[in-house]
């Protein structure tokens, strides 16, 4: 199992600058470490959930979405099991439900098999 705990999520205007934690824990992380991805997905009220970003464990590579690319970082802590993903110059657009992902093994652009509970973003024009 594994457990994924997102935060950092709030009001901002649009321009502004946001940073998402995810903190993950549990047995199925912790044999994984060496193949699995940590991702970060939004859904936006009427959309579907999409995958914006995400990062493979060990090595670093990374994936991002052409709707986030060049405004988002995701980044990751090893020794602390946790996440970061870092939005610059947000966008009314980006307001969504920002979910914190893992997938065991794959490429960080899919393959992802738990979510967290989500946290709120939202941007004011």
């Amino acid at each position: 199992q594994v457990q994924l705990v997102e935060s950092g999520g709030g009001l901002v205007q649009a321009g502004a600058s946001l940073r998402l934690s995810c903190a993950a824990s549990g047995r199925t992380f912790t044999f994984s470490s060496n193949t699995c991805n940590m991702g970060w997905f939004r859904q936006a009220p009427g959309k579907e959930r999409e995958l914006v970003a995400g990062i493979k464990w060990s090595g670093g590579n990374t994936y991002y979405s052409d709707s986030v690319k060049g405004r988002f970082t995701i980044s990751r802590d090893n020794a602390k099991s946790t996440v970061y993903s870092h939005i610059f110059s947000l966008k009314p657009e980006d307001t969504a439900v920002y979910y914190c992902a893992f997938g065991a093994v794959g490429e960080p652009r899919d393959s992802y098999d738990y979510w967290g509970q989500g946290t709120q973003v939202t941007v004011l024009s």
